[in-house]
């Protein structure tokens, strides 16, 4: 394995060995020691001093189940701290072919520059013209490069919003069947992407190979562990059958679905936009919808999906939980077909529907659209696309659209959105999106699931603590966050066991634990450089205050046990 290093500015590439420091480390692991290494914490993150790391996971280019998985690193415009943001698709293996362990985008060229495509081979690395993709959504500019590269190849590849350089820009990839429906969505990497005229990477993996394996029979035996051990969990078969929706009548019960700009957390319409009724759907109208999909090779869960319109045609690919929190209850719409024509758009733009969902749910509070109006949030969307001056603010994510319009209720940490879930009625993961280095972040360490009173403010940083700690180590592997269920049940060792196999380690059964600790000690380092202090580890004041309905909730985990979190790790 080898890192390859690209100036953006000079337009120069090197290959150079891998520094001992970073052998033992992948993914969001070693995005994050690279940063803490190279880039100054206090740099402009749009600026010369900042840089874009593509890192595959420690198992990436195996077909291990749900472990293909690319992270993309750098300091976050949005929150002004270290970020990675992680996705599936077809990114990671590709540059596990070509034997990249990590691919450095360095540098900035004068604003004013021409725009490229970075293409990446066995040959190296060349710079062609973007001329004929710049301007176009992610769905057209991904069509045209596959037209002209061929369909063989992976992309990375940024939407009209990356070009722009808004805040809530994602990297999108394409899945395995050539649509570029995986974004790397959070922190607004894409704008840094933008800032270096960078339209897209496309990774052509020809004459690549899988990464080697010293003991081939041992990681056999291991990946056979975990391969059944995924398939015979519920889980797996939960989010086959229902996708990431499943999760709507989930945080319908606990209270804790964000409803019209999270002032309640039960929604009258769940039934219409959950799981089941998504499935029934795509059932109901054939045509190219899939209730179930990979988005990357060899996956045993398939929890994507593809929903079509009325009429069978492909509408959107997936369509998540998140979407669904953020675009429908959380405007007051309970309509799949507008929450997914919402969806399309974004994913257009190359944005994180996420943050633009909370940010319609905050200008919804302003006065700018009614609750329930799925015309006008696309109209506002739409102000996006033009790049007018209401819709860049839109387009800088929730917390500057709070900020312009004289919002109070921003649902934000370290300026990152909340996914869907209200931290008032979900205390573990309000500890988790107040105390993790990547600002409100579920994937940073989801407890809904943890047998628990999540009403109860004690024992939650607990609770945070362990899976902060375990998602960092499954990023680090380049494993999707649905793999924990095989790894929770497979034997215990097999974790060590695939990367001794892989690598001639010797690791012990703690591995992920420990690579998930070094992780996080990198990101707080970086952030703490970079000027974060015990106040950036905080919920919304208003949130603290402020009663969650039906359960009369509010957040009141105690300051002193957030600043102690992360004392042990």
């Amino acid at each position: 394995m080898e890192i390859w290093r690209v100036n953006t500015c000079t337009k120069r590439f090197v290959r150079e060995p891998v520094p001992d420091a970073w052998k033992h480390l992948g993914g969001r692991g070693l995005s994050a020691r690279i940063l803490l290494d190279e880039v100054p914490p206090t740099c402009d993150p749009l600026g010369p001093y900042n840089k874009l790391i593509f890192a595959p996971g420690l198992l990436v280019g195996h077909r291990l189940s749900s472990c293909d998985r690319i992270s993309i690193g750098g300091k976050s415009p949005l929150t002004g701290g270290i970020k990675e943001s992680n996705a599936g698709g077809t990114t990671g293996f590709a540059l596990a072919q070509l034997g990249i362990k990590a691919l450095i985008l360095e540098g900035r060229p004068d604003p004013g520059d021409d725009w490229w495509v970075l293409h990446v081979s066995r040959s190296g690395v060349r710079f062609d013209s973007a001329g004929s993709v710049v301007g176009l959504g992610v769905y057209g500019a991904a069509s045209r490069l596959l037209a002209f590269y061929g369909r063989k190849v992976a992309i990375a590849l940024i939407g009209p919003g990356g070009e722009m350089l808004l805040r809530v820009a994602g990297i999108q990839n394409l899945d395995q069947n050539r649509v570029p429906s995986r974004i790397a969505a959070r922190g607004g990497l894409g704008a840094v992407l933008g800032s270096k005229r960078i339209k897209a990477v496309v990774i052509d993996p020809e004459g690549g190979s899988k990464p080697p394996i010293v003991d081939l029979p041992a990681f056999r035996k291991a990946q056979k562990a975990f391969t059944q051990a995924l398939l015979s969990h519920p889980q797996t078969h939960t989010y086959a059958d229902y996708g990431t929706a499943a999760m709507v009548d989930m945080c319908q019960y606990f209270g804790s679905l964000p409803t019209r700009g999270f002032s309640a957390g039960q929604f009258e319409g769940a039934e219409e936009i959950s799981g089941k009724h998504l499935r029934e759907l795509i059932l109901e109208r054939d045509g190219e919808g899939r209730t179930t999909h990979g988005c990357m090779g060899g996956c045993a869960i398939r929890c994507s999906n593809v929903f079509a319109d009325a009429g069978g045609k492909t509408l959107v690919s997936p369509l998540e939980y998140e979407t669904i929190g953020l675009m429908g209850s959380n405007l007051g719409i309970s309509d799949l077909d507008s929450i997914a024509k919402l969806n399309r758009e974004v994913n257009d733009l190359g944005l994180d529907t996420i943050d633009i969902g909370a940010a319609l749910g905050v200008a919804a509070q302003a006065g700018l659209m009614g609750w329930g109006n799925a015309r006008r949030a696309l109209e506002l969307i739409w102000e996006i696309r033009r790049g007018t001056p209401l819709g860049r603010i839109l387009g800088n994510g929730a917390a500057t659209t709070g900020k312009v319009l004289g919002v109070e209720r921003i649902p934000v940490v370290k300026g990152q959105a909340m996914s869907a879930y209200d931290p008032r009625a979900i205390k573990g993961t309000g500890v988790t999106f107040a105390t993790s280095p990547m600002g409100a972040d579920h994937t940073a360490g989801l407890t809904i699931r943890a047998r628990i009173d999540h009403l109860d403010p004690k024992g939650q940083v607990e609770v945070s603590r362990g899976v902060q700690i375990s998602m960092a180590g499954y990023d680090t592997l380049g494993a999707c966050i649905f793999a924990g269920f095989g790894f929770a049940a497979a034997p215990e060792g097999t974790v060590a066991a695939l990367l001794n196999a892989k690598y001639g380690w010797s690791v012990e059964s703690d591995i992920l634990e420990v690579l998930g600790r070094e992780t996080l000690r990198l990101e707080r380092e970086f952030n703490h450089l970079a000027g974060f202090t015990p106040a950036d580890d905080r919920l919304p004041e208003w949130m603290t205050r402020e009663p969650l309905p039906p359960t009369g909730a509010v957040f009141d985990v105690l300051e002193e046990e957030l600043d102690s979190l992360f004392d042990t790790v």
